[in-house]
């Protein structure tokens, strides 16, 4: 089967191995980057299109006749079009799972640097604060235990599950919240929540849920206002969830004590994007890298393999569909 990757640079620095695809794929051309012109020409001839955040739309799908599989390096499939792709007669495979133990460090360096004023200590350090301090010890910014507090986590697929772990090993009590109309819980069970209930009894919120048209904005002015004022907030799910100008007036007004942002709206963000004028020591932005661990990555390769063999074999598998309406 002849099989392009479009934006490989997004997966490897450089440290990766792509043999377990290339060894079911042998004619794979592999691409660092892919723009709109050079994906309709990539993919005109070929039967497997792997790519991570390239666009397929119902243009796309018209140029690649012989396209059958496109297999995704992410578990997020907002970039597809699925109605299109099902019209068109081609599988969408995803890959879950791979970068759960990565996701999982992320957000608690987050939650620890937010609650320990890691930015605002390290910033007393560059000023010579210490040095010129009367004390052993610096107690300028506050240090919050987490024992005893709630976490929240918001959707509870593979990644919502791991970050759950840590809630005994700190002493946190869980809250989780998969649906999100303001009076309905998920189930029945005791550490199920409504969605107003999360926002006003967490701690610490870490989003996990997909972004639909049921989350965009879920996290906006409404959403702020119901929150603790003593709450942090972490996003490692996709930047679209949270609603930037009503977070940055969350942080101004003091509404929040801090959040942790991994991913936006917009990737690469432009120069003017809100949260890139970010001068508060407790927003802490990071480029989309809580999945990016080398053993993630790798594993998503790995992962790709499977998909590929799964179809090759005549029983895909990871298959994604699109949502009913």
């Amino acid at each position: 089967m002849h099989a392009v990757f479009l934006d490989y640079k997004t997966v490897d620095a450089g440290d990766l191995d792509l043999a377990s695809i290339k060894a079911l794929l042998p004619e794979m051309e592999v691409y660092s980057y892919s723009n709109e012109t050079e994906v309709l020409n990539r993919i005109a001839n070929t039967e497997v299109a792997i790519a991570n955040k390239i666009d397929f739309d119902s243009e796309v799908f018209a140029h690649a006749k012989n396209l059958k599989l496109i297999c995704v390096t992410a578990t997020g499939t907002n970039n597809i079009d699925l109605n299109a792709a099902e019209k068109a007669g081609v599988a969408v495979c995803n890959i879950r799972d791979y970068c759960t133990e990565s996701v999982m460090q992320h957000v608690l360096l987050s939650i620890l640097s937010l609650t320990h004023s890691y930015s605002d200590y390290m910033n007393s350090i560059g000023k010579g604060e210490w040095e010129d301090g009367n004390s052993f010890s610096l107690l300028n910014h506050s240090i919050t235990e987490l024992s005893g507090k709630k976490l929240g986590i918001v959707g509870f697929g593979v990644l919502g599950k791991g970050v759950a772990k840590a809630a005994p090993l700190f002493g946190m009590e869980l809250l989780v919240c998969e649906s999100f109309q303001p009076d309905n819980k998920s189930d029945n069970l005791r550490d199920r929540v409504a969605f107003d209930a999360l926002l006003k009894e967490s701690d610490v919120i870490s989003l996990h849920c997909p972004l639909t048209n049921e989350t965009e904005g879920l996290f906006g002015e409404e959403a702020f206002i119901k929150m603790k004022s003593s709450a942090i907030l972490i996003n490692t799910a996709r930047g679209g969830l949270i609603d930037d100008h009503a977070l940055i007036e969350a942080i101004e007004s003091q509404s929040i004590a801090g959040a942790a942002i991994d991913v936006l709206d917009q990737e690469p963000p432009a120069d003017d994007h809100p949260l890139m004028q970010n001068n508060y020591p407790n927003l802490i932005i990071t480029p989309h890298i809580a999945w990016a661990a080398r053993e993630a990555r790798q594993r998503a390769l790995d992962r790709i393999a499977e998909n590929v063999e799964a179809f090759q074999k005549g029983s895909p598998i990871n298959v994604v569909k699109p949502t009913a309406s």
